[in-house]
């Protein structure tokens, strides 16, 4: 009875983890999209809706203590939990990162500003599709998924490169533009972050599924190889 109960209240947790998770996933594609469209409609409502994200993440955070603290897990239910907690924080964390790029938008408001570089659309989608995946996989306790997606982070990485040169040959232009490419700039490391991030949630994954705590490091000669 006891096991019953556990497995039907952790489910309960894990629902709720991808609910936040799937809040924080519309926030990165719609924070990206209002600044491309100057959205102040969309920025504010990203907003709004942060101060959901942490209440979700707080609940999330006493309801997975409860059941430490009641249930008395051991071993792989315990793991889980933990696990649990570390995502909760960094789909958090992400949510600030959509913010942020949501506060940028407001203070580009009444200015005149470069176009928003063409790889930011992209590169929040990349991110986005990243966590959404790095949720499934915890979801699923699919540790070999969760290895898989940090690769593609060096997709992110490129893409923010390729952005911050797009930037700097602008400032060359026209200097007087430093301030405005300076928050594109910290718009688009927001979404880099942001990958870095589910790479933070796919260890989780791995040390749940597995008991293995490593670092999701990958290297140019790994991916040569």
């Amino acid at each position: 009875m006891a096991r019953k109960i556990l497995d039907q209240q952790l489910q309960e947790v894990k629902e709720k983890l991808l609910i936040l998770g799937a809040m924080v996933e519309q926030a990165l594609l719609e924070s990206a999209e209002s600044l491309r469209k100057r959205d102040m409609k969309t920025a504010r409502r990203v907003i709004a809706t942060d101060r959901e994200v942490n209440d979700r993440r707080f609940a999330i955070e006493a309801l997975t203590i409860g059941l430490i603290a009641t249930q008395q897990p051991v071993a792989g239910d315990l793991r889980r939990l933990a696990a649990i907690l570390e995502i909760a924080g960094e789909l958090e964390r992400i949510g600030d990162y959509a913010k942020g790029i949501a506060v940028i938008n407001l203070r580009m408001e009444d200015r005149p500003n470069p176009p928003v570089p063409g790889d930011l659309i992209p590169m929040a989608q990349k991110a986005a599709d990243m966590l959404h995946r790095a949720l499934l996989a915890f979801v699923n306790e699919d540790a070999e998924a969760a290895r898989a997606i940090p690769r593609e982070d060096d997709e992110v990485d490129a893409l923010y490169l390729r952005i911050y040169r797009d930037l700097m040959n602008v400032v060359v232009c026209d200097p007087s533009a430093v301030e405005r490419i300076n928050w594109l700039l910290w718009a688009a490391h927001n979404l880099e972050r942001a990958a870095d991030r589910v790479t933070n949630i796919c260890e989780r994954t791995i040390y749940a599924v597995t008991g293995e705590m490593a670092e999701m490091d990958v290297t140019w000669d790994e991916l040569e190889g």
